[in-house]
């Protein structure tokens, strides 16, 4: 077959070298898929040709396809493809506006980057994740993320305000809430866009019982399509936003995204608590909701290894000063770990407020209400202080990464959610199963949401890593779904648990989703075998095959 790449010609760089083929064949899954071809396209127009080049020659070669791709920090695969990858980091990376209520920017904006700005006027996206350093707010919106916040904020569809979408006919398209009114005004105008409201409707409003019933019974979720989000009965409103974002790129290319924005308190501070063990976790974590913490977080004494071991990570990014300063802050927990040990579990619990006073006073009345417990506790003296738990929690799984020889990360069971209350039966039954498998493993999570990230480590070359990886998985998510919970709750589906739906969602709720992807996409150009296609095969063929 002829090299149907010559003849694609964009304003942005096309890279068909083996190391772009490999750099690009991973994200931070545990997957390898070699694409064919890399672009970076300068603006939507080159988005727009690459779409219709796809369209153009997709007889030629049944096999094209779009996977876009940000900052490349998808955990479950989302991120890679066989045919096209699209990075939109190099170019499409801009800050357009940030005003009052709301900032615009490119896919392949860096997070860090688009704080900075917001924080300049005193506002935040608070649906920020624990990477938030290295992340890009495409992927954001692509995986529909959460974070450190989100028992207060929420995750990111509660803010995506507005978005630009390159569809599968080749034109970019503006999506926003709509009125009833507006609703039926778009679809009478007929065409492209007309047709997919028409159909998307029609699927909603016939199966609107089945649908609102499938919604997970959590607080957070990313399994599948959010079909139960987009018509708000109450407020007569049909947003399209709603199940753009968390689609994982498979229903178009977003090209622009506005966000809202909401005040930044200007004090905050948290409380640590240093559990030896997790058999209270779930009571603790039920005796703390009620005083409405900013943030529930945890992580647990392998992460605190990681970071005492591997400390010099930090010399990285705080330079010299910076990370002797942040060793000088951890001196009293190393004395508490030489006459105590090392800790179970870190709880960090965090409010905010308008003063240093009131946020202090939020802590002590939470440090009083869980003293019974008999933990070792500890208030931070200032941001300072507060940051350097910050820090692990959000540097475990990358010092995991590359520091872990022999073994792989192995995100497959990294993101589950049951509401905190079902906890205390949930979490025994948990441990079990992973006893039954003698995997060592990571914890750390959002406890205040009962979102658990379990990161197992592995050695992927092994003929039987595919065989526990879906064993495990399976019942993992039985026991998951035996609480109503969601099997995802911020990282999707990707490669990795697009093949679970059914087991989650039901036969019939998984062929809606298949409806919604060929309204959308009925040729099936955009990162296929994700959240509809994609087999326990898949699995199994796409697992690294080293432990590189």
């Amino acid at each position: 077959m002829e090299n149907i790449f010559t003849s694609l010609k964009i304003k942005g760089e096309i890279d068909v070298s083996d190391s772009a083929l490999t750099l690009y064949s991973h994200d931070a899954s545990l997957f390898e898929m070699r694409p064919k071809v890399v672009c970076f396209p300068k603006d939507t127009e080159d988005v727009k040709t690459i779409v219709r080049f796809v369209n153009e020659n997709k007889t030629k070669d049944p096999t094209l396809s779009i996977t876009a791709r940000s900052a490349g920090t998808c955990m479950s695969g989302g991120a890679i493809g066989s045919s096209i990858i699209l990075d939109f980091t190099q170019h499409m990376n801009k800050i357009k506006e940030v005003e009052e209520g709301y900032a615009i920017a490119e896919p392949g904006c860096f997070y860090r980057d688009f704080e900075k700005r917001t924080l300049e006027i005193h506002k935040i996206m608070p649906a920020f994740t624990a990477s938030k350093e290295i992340c890009a707010i495409g992927g954001m919106v692509a995986n529909n993320s959460g974070g450190e916040k989100t028992i207060k904020f929420g995750k990111v569809e509660n803010y995506v305000e507005g978005l630009k979408v390159v569809l599968s006919d080749g034109n970019e398209y503006e999506t926003k809430a709509l009125t009833e009114a507006e609703l039926n005004e778009k679809i009478l105008k007929g065409g492209f866009e007309g047709e997919l409201y028409k159909k998307l409707w029609k699927l909603i409003s016939e199966n609107l019982d089945e649908i609102k019933g499938a919604k997970p019974d959590v607080s957070k979720n990313s399994a599948g399509y959010y079909l139960w989000n987009v018509w708000d009965s109450k407020k007569r409103v049909f947003d399209i936003n709603k199940i753009i974002t968390g689609s994982q790129g498979t229903l178009g290319i977003v090209t622009e995204i506005k966000f809202r924005l909401v005040p930044l308190e200007p004090c905050s501070n948290v409380l640590a608590v240093f559990m030896p063990d997790i058999k209270n976790l779930s009571n603790i974590v039920n005796e703390i909701l009620p005083f409405n913490p900013d943030s529930l977080e945890s992580y647990d004494d392998y992460s605190m290894k990681l970071a005492v071991k591997f400390f010099f990570d930090f010399f990285k990014q705080l330079g010299f000063f910076g990370a002797i300063k942040l060793g000088i802050k951890f001196i009293p927990e190393v004395l508490m770990m030489l006459s105590g040990g090392v800790p179970k579990l870190i709880l960090l619990i965090e409010f905010s407020g308008q003063s240093d006073r009131q946020v202090t006073d939020k802590l002590i009345s939470v440090r009083e209400q869980i003293r019974h417990f008999g933990y070792k506790m500890r208030i931070a003296h200032d941001g300072e202080e507060a940051n350097k738990y910050w820090k692990i929690r959000r540097e475990s799984f990358n010092m995991l990464r590359k520091h872990v020889k022999g073994k792989k990360t192995a995100p497959f069971i990294d993101d589950i959610i049951v509401k905190p209350e079902h906890l205390p039966q949930m979490l025994p039954k948990l441990q079990k199963l992973l006893k039954e498998y003698k995997l060592i493993y990571t914890i750390a999570g959002h406890a205040g949401n009962g979102n658990f990230h379990i990161i197992p480590l592995m050695d992927l070359g092994s003929p039987i890593s595919a065989d526990t990886i879906l064993d495990l998985s399976k019942k993992v998510y039985d026991l998951v779904n035996e609480y109503h919970g969601s099997i995802t709750a911020e990282h999707n589906d990707g490669i990795i648990r697009t093949p679970f739906l059914t087991q989650m969602f039901g036969d019939s709720v998984v062929a809606l989703f298949k409806q919604t992807k060929e309204i959308f996409d009925p040729n099936y150009i955009f990162n296929p075998g994700k959240k509809v296609g994609g087999t326990f095969e898949d699995i199994r063929k796409y697992i690294k095959k080293n432990n590189s």
